[in-house]
């Protein structure tokens, strides 16, 4: 093994690999906000008394959490145009990983409204509130606070699954990490500046994160 460690290349184009990572992080930040109010509205269907919202609720969420994302990246990307509907890759994706988002946080803010106090309910209805007040000044800010600690995981999560936007060419980290790597022919080094770009990218989202919930934590 006569293999020399020589970063030059990369750092030549290191500027870019930074690049690709604000992308990305802009694409998670898009489908999680995006991804956020779908799983809200799925989660309430799911909890609804019509039954067919029910059913619409459970397929979308069966259907997504079961097929691979990088699946539903080609499905949607590739699929659309041939029904006369042209995306360019960014919004593709972008609504791609929304859907995928949206089908793990229906289940997360399921579960965190199930666990509201009924008696909050009863409280918004003495001051005179009705049922959309209730929901939207009690009930959903309280499950969000609960769910936080759910809620970072899954961005962080859709962070690294942004990796997978390289597929369709989408300009992130891993789409320019790969260019870097056949131009150069470098791909230890190159690989290893893109795993520690994501390292400490997820270890800062996670501090941040940290420290958001502990400033939101309800003091008992």
């Amino acid at each position: 093994m006569n293999y020399q460690l020589n970063f030059a290349a990369v750092w030549r184009d290191f500027d870019t690999l930074l690049l690709g990572l604000g992308l990305g992080l802009e694409l998670a930040l898009l489908s999680i906000a995006i991804g956020c109010v779908i799983g809200l509205l799925m989660a309430f269907a799911m909890l609804s008394r019509h039954r067919a919202l029910r059913i619409f609720a459970s397929v979308y969420v069966t259907v997504v959490r079961n097929t691979p994302i990088l699946v539903l990246i080609l499905l949607i990307y590739f699929a659309l145009p041939s029904l006369g509907i042209r995306l360019d890759k960014i919004p593709s994706f972008i609504i791609t990983l929304s859907l995928y988002a949206g089908a793990y946080l229906t289940e997360v803010f399921r579960a965190g409204l199930l666990n509201i106090p009924k008696g909050l309910r009863e409280a918004g209805l003495a001051i005179g509130l009705g049922e959309w007040r209730i929901r939207a000044y009690i009930t959903v800010p309280v499950m969000l606070r609960n769910v936080l600690p759910a809620l970072s995981n899954n961005f962080i999560s859709l962070f690294k699954d942004t990796s997978l936007a390289a597929a369709i060419a989408v300009p992130e980290l891993t789409y320019y990490a790969r260019k870097i790597n056949v131009e150069s022919y470098r791909v230890i080094e190159t690989w290893m500046v893109t795993t520690a770009l994501y390292v400490a990218a997820c270890y800062l989202i996670a501090m941040l994160l940290r420290y958001l919930e502990q400033r939101l934590a309800i003091r008992r």
